[in-house]
């Protein structure tokens, strides 16, 4: 049986040109965040299959990376169902896995808990551009904050990381699953049916509105509660504006307070950004995770089509696991989106220090080639980089290649 050489569908191999641009990724996260007060923790990548299994990550429970039992406890002749053979699985997203923590450790932490997580997370999700099944997730979230102060803190830090990776003009957009419901309830939908509207409704930057009809029609729903709710879409904007509309709108369905806090979140983010964004209500936001239960965002970058981070605020997931309600809210980046767009405008990592390359000849003295490890240490110490070679016989195809990757000065040493 031959071996094979290309990774299993869905993974990747890392170059290292795009492992120069990661690592620089990675530390500018975690320098930015650090700067708005957030900490570092991780989590294992193997969960229990409960917490996985829990309804709580939407759609993404369907696309586990299960784990069969180990050593005596795998009975494959004495298994009728999938709960005798699978107890764990691949984390596949880092939420789940910072409940269960907090959770675990609550005591000796401080409140509110600001965490900033990064870790690969596995979804056996159809590949396609921008889309692996195994990626880096990269999270940041408040949990034991109650008030709009954990949104507009979240919103700040992830745009001013985003700013600072040189994408201009990109867009934030937010909404509230509590405005979500209420449209929903003032256009006369029965609340059992408010998952399949917004699933309809999440549609919309795709179909239009009168896709949007025609799928809740086909889903038997009254044409006028249909004619009611598309007809809030026409009239609402995507500013301050349309919370306005909505608050006013919406009176006696929506609680004044959750429009208000909506348009503080907005004024402020606009007030006190450092990055060239804009902030944007969009009412038709959903965002698929079941356990939302407030406000919710997306980042999108203009020229590309799928969203580059979200979050939004989940209070009841935490409780779930100690039966005390804890409000947490979180946003993520996707690392792996930003990674290759950065990658496909060919982006230039900011140096620290020079790249030097030594090449030594063949045969070299011990003493000659001391003094280039002497030379190099010397260098390294005002902070260069400097890479050790030995020479090859196509030299000037050597030279260009460490030219191309960077090097700026090469030394020869000979024997």
């Amino acid at each position: 049986m031959s071996l094979k050489k290309k990774p299993v569908t869905g993974m990747k191999d890392i170059s290292p040109r795009e492992m120069e641009i990661r690592d620089y990724v990675m530390r500018l996260i975690k320098d930015t965040y650090a700067s708005f007060g957030f900490s570092s923790i991780e989590t294992p990548c193997v969960e229990h299959i409960e917490n996985l299994s829990s309804k709580q990550g939407g759609e993404n429970e369907k696309l586990i990376f299960k784990i069969l039992k180990r050593g005596e406890k795998l009975r494959l002749e004495e298994a009728e169902k999938e709960a005798d053979l699978v107890d764990s699985g691949l984390r596949y997203d880092l939420t789940v896995p910072l409940s269960r923590y907090y959770a675990n450790n609550a005591n000796d932490l401080s409140s509110p808990f600001k965490a900033l997580q990064m870790g690969n997370v596995w979804r056996a999700d159809r590949p396609q551009r921008g889309r692996f099944r195994q990626f880096m997730q990269c999270d940041i979230d408040i949990l034991g904050e109650p008030t709009i102060l954990a949104e507009i803190e979240l919103i700040l830090a992830t745009s001013t990381l985003v700013g600072k990776l040189d994408f201009e003009n990109f867009t934030i957009r937010i909404n509230d699953r509590k405005i979500l419901k209420a449209m929903a309830a003032y256009s006369g939908f029965p609340e059992e049916s408010y998952d399949t509207v917004f699933i309809i409704l999440d549609k919309m930057d795709k179909i239009g509105l009168d896709g949007v009809a025609e799928e809740l029609e086909k889903e038997g729903f009254a044409k006028e509660a249909i004619d009611t709710y598309l007809e809030l879409y026409k009239e609402v904007t995507p500013d301050l504006a349309g919370v306005a509309f909505l608050k006013e709108k919406l009176a006696g369905v929506l609680d004044a307070k959750v429009a208000e806090d909506m348009e503080t979140i907005i004024a402020s983010v606009e007030a006190v950004k450092t990055a060239n964004f804009k902030i944007e209500f969009d009412p038709t936001l959903v965002r698929g995770m079941s356990y939302y239960t407030g406000p919710i965002f997306e980042i999108s970058i203009d020229g590309f089509g799928g969203s580059v981070g979200g979050g939004g605020r989940y209070d009841e997931m935490i409780g779930r696991f100690t039966g005390n309600q804890t409000c947490a809210c979180g946003f993520s980046i996707g690392f792996e989106r930003i990674v290759m767009l950065l990658l496909e405008k060919d982006y230039q990592v900011p140096k620290a220090g020079e790249k030097a390359a030594f090449l030594l000849e063949k045969g070299i003295s011990r003493e000659k080639m001391l003094d280039a490890f002497k030379e190099a240490e010397a260098l390294r110490a005002k902070g260069c980089q400097v890479s050790m070679n030995m020479m090859k016989k196509n030299k000037k195809f050597q030279k260009d290649q460490l030219a191309a990757e960077g090097y700026t000065e090469i030394r020869e040493f000979f024997k």
